[in-house]
């Protein structure tokens, strides 16, 4: 069976709701995983290189879970990338540590899915937030392996009993989504 990392980028991850949601069903239906917390690991965002290079040698399969803050990825995330992602380890003349791996991003945001189109209010489809992670894992010479991905997951959103159990029936979902892409990778 093929070795899963998934990293969580979400920078307060205790308060989450549906990235936390998705991570522990997530564990519950695929226990052999490893999870690499990066919020727990590194508040400070002093990131250990070597233990993250180290982590993901080990995986066949790396999926990023995170929420999009601002369009992109958490600053947590972004470092992490930047401080282990290295000259020499994951790209340039002699890093290939990476190449091969499968990639899968696994997202959330709070605004309704259906904004993100071109005739919705951010004017751009949600395919077209991610070119940043398809070159750099292109540059890595990793395997793009696709996305899951929630809207709607808002903290405006968790007002009322119902609106909360909404919101974990979705994310539950998402894990589900994300569990059924990595079988058939």
């Amino acid at each position: 069976m093929k070795k899963i990392l998934i990293v969580s980028g979400h920078t307060d991850l205790n308060n989450s709701f549906a990235n936390k949601t998705i991570l522990e069903e997530t564990k519950k239906l695929l226990p052999e995983a490893e999870f690499a917390y990066l919020d727990k690991l590194y508040p400070d965002f002093r990131i250990d290189a070597k233990a993250e290079q180290e982590r993901l040698l080990r995986a066949d399969i790396i999926v990023l879970q995170y929420p999009l803050f601002w369009y992109s990825a958490p600053s947590l995330l972004h470092c992490w990338m930047e401080q282990t992602f290295t000259h020499g380890f994951s790209h340039g003349k002699t890093g290939d540590k990476l190449k091969g791996k499968q990639l899968v991003l696994s997202f959330t945001f709070g605004a309704s899915a259906s904004m993100y189109s071109h005739d919705g209010p951010m004017g751009y489809n949600i395919d077209e937030f991610l070119p940043c992670f398809k070159a750099t894992y292109r540059l890595c010479q990793m395997e793009f392996a696709g996305y899951v991905y929630t809207g709607g997951v808002s903290y405006a959103n968790l007002t009322t009993p119902e609106l909360i159990e909404q919101q974990n029936k979705v994310s539950v979902e998402h894990a589900e989504r994300l569990i059924k892409l990595l079988e058939s990778l």
